[in-house]
């Protein structure tokens, strides 16, 4: 297999993550140049079928992108640790909190970061720094949402880590790049936080 990445990006971030917590170490990684428009090459288009990263090229030629459905096959073809849950009802609270800090969290500070940095202006047509604040304000509101439910426990979906912390974690990280940090006053979110980026994966992950 292949793995389509791109080193400074959030999405394929996830997908690195996921590999290390796993131990996978037969996927070759090769490096797309957002920048540069590697992705929108017609070449590259052509394979994966949209100019996004990440894209996992298949022994077989098919290519799956979506960073959480990459996981989602690995975690089927690499089962250990579980990562998405064991039964119906694991899944469906893990699927649940996933769906929530992507749509609500992940995305909006993303939003942020691409309509902020100087250097990824190339990838938006306008500059549109009011986009930027919209999207602070509701990732913020969401922060608080997460905060309280993370009163007394240590992970966002279950007991043990899972693909939902991989997923709100990447999104808060790529917020470095403008130099954010989540509301001090937020304990409960930042304690977490700490917790999920002391993982040996996270650094791996980077």
């Amino acid at each position: 297999m292949k793995l389509f990445d791109s080193h400074r990006a959030p999405n394929p971030r996830r997908v690195r993550w996921v590999m290390a917590e796993k131990g996978i170490e037969d996927i070759e990684v090769v490096q797309v140049d957002l920048l540069a428009g590697e992705h929108r090459t017609p070449e590259y288009r052509a394979k994966v079928g949209v100019p996004h990263v990440p894209a996992l090229e298949l022994d077989d030629g098919t290519c799956i992108s979506e960073s959480v459905a990459i996981c989602r096959y690995l975690e089927s073809v690499y089962p250990e640790p579980n990562l998405f849950g064991v039964d119906a009802r694991e899944q469906a609270i893990v699927e649940m909190w996933t769906r929530r800090c992507e749509f609500y969290l992940a995305n909006p500070v993303m939003l942020t970061v691409r309509f902020t940095h100087p250097a990824l202006a190339v990838l938006e047509a306008t500059p549109q720094p009011q986009v930027a604040d919209y999207n602070r304000v509701a990732a913020e509101r969401f922060m608080k949402t997460l905060d309280r439910h993370l009163d007394g426990r240590e992970f966002l979906a279950l007991d043990r880590f899972t693909i939902a912390d991989i997923v709100a974690v990447v999104g808060l990280d790529f917020a470095r790049l403008i130099k954010y940090r989540p509301p001090a006053e937020l304990e409960n979110l930042n304690r977490w936080l700490d917790t999920c980026r002391a993982r040996p994966a996270a650094k791996a992950g980077v």
